[in-house]
């Protein structure tokens, strides 16, 4: 009913106000004995002017941001006071708040930064690409076959660091008057150099399948995830295995717009709950922490909706499932690996132990997700995208002096 629908979302704000304010006063508190940076010491800067629901996008970055920072220094902009709180406990990297525009010229004007990366095409990124004499580098928080993969937006920043053969063939493929070749480097994904966090469940004969749906989205061609269509089901049956061990890892947005989704997902989390206290040596898992990495590498079969985790795994090389959209006017674009994906209609959620099953044991798939993995990443070899990422980076800076000083600004 519209006036339930407008009582929810009058909570929301109320809640979302409350939570402001809570985070305002904590990082008003903090900001004091955050050590300043010294004028012109920070050559890179990564901006993010999102709120702490969407730090997963900057939290993928931050040790291949660590490891550049020993030869670039680097410094993560943030221009919300959640996010600023968060990044103070999490970041290992020195953090700048810049709530207002003009902390954000401050901010200019004292490091001069020769490169700003972005992860994701927030509408406030514009209030940062209005500086010169910098380049401004998109580097996205994934990679996938999603509409997003392809906006017109990548036009606004002067370079972008993509994955490889596919993310450049899709763009060229999209785009009117954009020069792939001048305006990207293929960097693979470093971010699967720096797998985090531990296995938190014995090494036993379990098949371990990861469950990793995406949000409900914002709108129709974007209404990839299955929790509410595949996510029930799926999870009751492989937590009704005995010889099945779920992790489920949803989007930290899941719900956020869709109550009949956000109940779904609500379902799930309590499915795993009962199940674990009836069978303790299960060990089937809720996951919602900041690391990303453990779950990817160890999954014996991972299960995913149409977003950039499909193709984090594809990185791994191991089995992989992709959930098909129920939603009528999801685009799907199955020019590239969905094309040839193990696509799983929400009508055979019913029987997806059959269908782990089957994948963790086909050699003809794994052999095509070889095939797709280069097609994707490239050399996937340990340590070979950072090196990747750094040779950018350097080139990056190099392109910075050579501008400079045809300017005399150097």
């Amino acid at each position: 009913m519209p006036v339930m629908k407008d009582i929810r979302t009058a909570i929301r704000l109320a809640q979302r106000l409350v939570a402001s304010r809570r985070s305002r006063r904590e990082l008003a508190r903090r900001l004091p004995s955050v050590p300043a940076l010294a004028p012109g010491s920070i050559e890179i800067a990564v901006y993010f002017a999102d709120g702490p629901v969407n730090m997963y996008q900057v939290r993928q970055w931050y040790a291949p941001l660590a490891e550049l920072a020993a030869e670039h220094p680097v410094a993560i902009v943030s221009r919300s006071p959640g996010t600023m709180t968060t990044l103070l406990d999490e970041s290992p990297v020195p953090v700048v708040y810049a709530r207002q525009v003009v902390d954000l010229e401050r901010f200019v004007d004292e490091q001069a930064p020769k490169i700003v990366l972005y992860v994701n095409q927030n509408a406030r990124n514009f209030q940062m690409m209005r500086y010169g004499r910098m380049w401004h580098v998109f580097v996205n928080h994934g990679e996938s076959d999603k509409m997003y993969m392809t906006t017109n937006q990548f036009k606004a920043y002067d370079h972008a660091l993509i994955a490889g053969d596919a993310a450049r063939e899709r763009l060229a493929a999209a785009l009117w008057g954009y020069d792939v070749d001048a305006r990207t480097t293929a960097i693979g994904r470093p971010q699967a150099d720096h797998f985090a966090g531990a296995v938190p469940y014995p090494a036993d004969d379990r098949t371990v399948v990861l469950y990793a749906p995406t949000w409900e989205g914002d709108r129709a061609a974007a209404a990839y995830g299955s929790i509410a269509t595949h996510g029930v089901t799926l999870a009751e049956r492989l937590l009704a295995s005995p010889r099945h061990r779920l992790v489920y890892r949803p989007h930290p947005r899941s719900g956020v717009l869709d109550p009949t989704y956000r109940a779904a997902h609500e379902r799930i989390v309590a499915a795993i709950t009962t199940a674990n206290a009836a069978d303790p040596a299960a060990h089937h898992v809720y996951d919602d922490g900041p690391e990303l990495g453990w779950q990817l590498a160890d999954a014996d079969v991972a299960v995913t909706d149409i977003s950039a985790m499909i193709y984090d795994r594809l990185a791994v090389g191991k089995p992989l499932i992709v959930t098909r959209p129920a939603a009528p006017g999801a685009d799907v674009d199955e020019r590239g690996y969905l094309g040839d994906a193990d696509w799983l209609h929400a009508a055979d959620a019913e029987d997806v132990v059959a269908r782990v099953d089957a994948a963790a044991t086909d050699a003809e798939e794994l052999a095509k997700l070889r095939r797709w993995v280069q097609h994707y990443f490239g050399d996937t070899t340990p340590g070979v995208a950072t090196a990747r990422l750094h040779t950018a980076v350097d080139q990056l800076v190099a392109r910075w002096h050579e501008e400079a000083a045809a300017r005399g600004a150097s």
